[in-house]
């Protein structure tokens, strides 16, 4: 019987292996988004805290395992949605 990580924890866990990545300002992570063409944003670490965010996450958890070989976390979803999610976020 194995114990369930949320994604909030494997992308906190990831966020301090990806730390040391000096274009990333203090505070924030790099993400890949797209389904074949990935395009990096940096957002705010504080967006892993948010339902929203949260969700996304956990949809893509399966998939990617957080796990990009630029040292950002990679989400499936066509750019826009991504867009629209994060500016639904800073509006909160």
């Amino acid at each position: 019987m194995g114990i369930k990580v949320t994604p909030f924890v494997q992308a906190n866990r990831f966020l301090r292996r990806s730390s040391t990545y000096g274009d990333v300002p203090k505070g924030h992570c790099a993400v890949y988004v797209g389904e074949s063409q990935k395009k990096r944003f940096v957002v705010p670490v504080s967006y892993l805290s948010q339902p929203l965010f949260q969700d996304l996450l956990a949809q893509t958890e399966e998939e990617f395992r957080f796990d990009h070989p630029m040292g950002g976390l990679t989400v499936r979803y066509k750019e826009n949605v991504f867009v629209d999610l994060t500016s639904r976020l800073r509006r909160s």
